[in-house]
């Protein structure tokens, strides 16, 4: 038995059915996709096999197929804020983070692995990223995270936490080790970034300072032409809102 949540009940019924949310009501632009076959796809990149050993590129196939255009300037990614950067983005009104994308919405929130020898889900509990790295979830989040780093362009907005512990940039992370190895420099004309502490909560991180200085190096250094923000005054009111 895993440490990890099992298997999210009705999996099937609710990838398909996000599948054609998304085509229908909340993206149609993206045009005609086939619902039952990204769900074969994305199943088929786990199902009988070690839940430990599910590599990013068994998804390669379902990626393909939930594929679309990122539109220029719409990019949005994020450490350590998910439901801000949800309503923030207001699916894909204002911005289009990865989880607004079509391939990043079907998984959002949800839990799955497989069996080793067995066509079936494991309900009752999956591996944690902890127990081992090459589980389902972790993999699916990377191989996403690759393709909508490198399907992003124009202006690039990068939401931070400033009162994350350990730092509002955090290394190891989603974007500082699959998202910025994989923007396409030729495509991006500036990265924005906005560092935004919780209401009444520490300021543990700003611009220029911790672990933002060595992301905006970072950025500097590859070429990126950076701008940087504290406490950006849209996300700020919506988070009095809340």
């Amino acid at each position: 038995k895993w440490k990890g949540e099992g298997t999210t009940q009705n999996l099937e019924s609710i990838v398909i059915g996000r599948c054609y949310d998304y085509i229908r009501i909340v993206n149609p632009a993206v045009g005609e996709k086939n619902c039952s076959q990204i769900w074969e796809a994305f199943k088929n990149a786990f199902i009988n096999k070690d839940p430990c050993s599910i590599l990013p590129k068994d998804y390669a196939l379902f990626i393909n197929l939930s594929l679309h255009t990122i539109p220029p300037n719409k990019s949005l990614f994020w450490e350590n804020n998910q439901l801000l950067v949800n309503s923030f983005a207001a699916r894909g009104r204002r911005y289009m983070s990865l989880g607004d994308t079509l391939f990043g919405f079907v998984g959002d929130f949800l839990n799955w692995c497989g069996q080793a020898d067995s066509p079936g889900l494991d309900y009752e509990s999956c591996p944690t990223t902890m127990e081992c790295e090459n589980n389902a979830v972790e993999s699916f989040w990377r191989m996403a995270s690759i393709t909508y780093a490198q399907h992003s362009s124009g202006v690039i907005h990068v939401l931070l936490n400033g009162s994350a512990d350990g730092g509002a940039y955090p290394q190891p992370g989603f974007f500082a080790d699959y998202e910025i190895p994989n923007l396409q420099k030729d495509n991006i004309s500036e990265i924005v970034i906005w560092v935004v502490d919780d209401i009444e909560g520490p300021d543990k991180d700003s611009c220029g300072i911790n672990s933002v200085k060595t992301l905006e190096t970072r950025l500097k250094t590859l070429g990126y032409d950076v701008t940087c923000t504290d406490n950006y005054k849209s996300v700020m009111f919506l988070l009095c809102l809340d």
